[in-house]
């Protein structure tokens, strides 16, 4: 690995890293507030909450016996070790990495959360009348920082995909 390229590993690591400093403050912050089901509405649309998730993404496998907690950290353990070979494998794509690291630290920031609490603490909830028809009263599931940066990532990657066919085809 050339030294420019050890520069930009620790580059997209220390964004991880950030991500999953803030991602993890902000969830103390809400335990040390708020007890469980507190909300306080913010804007007409924005509330913060504490709901716990001991599911994945849309509370999948919640009301599992759980397993699920085990699962997904190991999961989240051998997705972040693959991540972790992808940006030493591809420091220097920076569409590419910036989505790899915003998603290993989202997920390094929610199996953090099973292992110390058993579930995984969102806080975050959107409300919108148009929702109503996808979402009971409009209100989309509750989220929390390292689930932003994991939708970040991941349209992200998605956007990396389209330019590198794009430019392919265009080549």
């Amino acid at each position: 690995m050339t030294s420019r390229a050890r520069i930009n590993l620790w580059l997209w690591l220390g964004l991880s890293l950030v991500i999953f400093l803030i991602d993890q403050y902000t969830k103390v912050l809400i335990v040390g507030s708020f007890q469980y089901g507190d909300n306080q509405t913010i804007t007409s649309y924005f509330n913060l909450v504490r709901v716990h998730n001991t599911g994945a993404a849309f509370s999948f496998l919640a009301s599992a016996s759980g397993w699920q907690r085990w699962f997904f950290i190991g999961l989240g353990t051998v997705a972040a070790i693959f991540m972790l070979w992808m940006l030493k494998s591809h420091p220097s794509q920076k569409l590419f990495s910036f989505a790899i690291a915003c998603i290993l630290g989202g997920a390094v920031g929610n199996v953090v959360d099973r292992i110390i609490y058993g579930y995984v603490v969102d806080f975050l909830q959107f409300h919108w009348s148009w929702l109503e028809p996808l979402f009971p009263s409009g209100f989309f599931p509750s989220f929390n920082v390292a689930d932003s940066a994991i939708s970040l990532g991941a349209f992200c990657l998605i956007l990396d995909e389209i330019l590198r066919v794009k430019k392919t085809h265009t080549s």
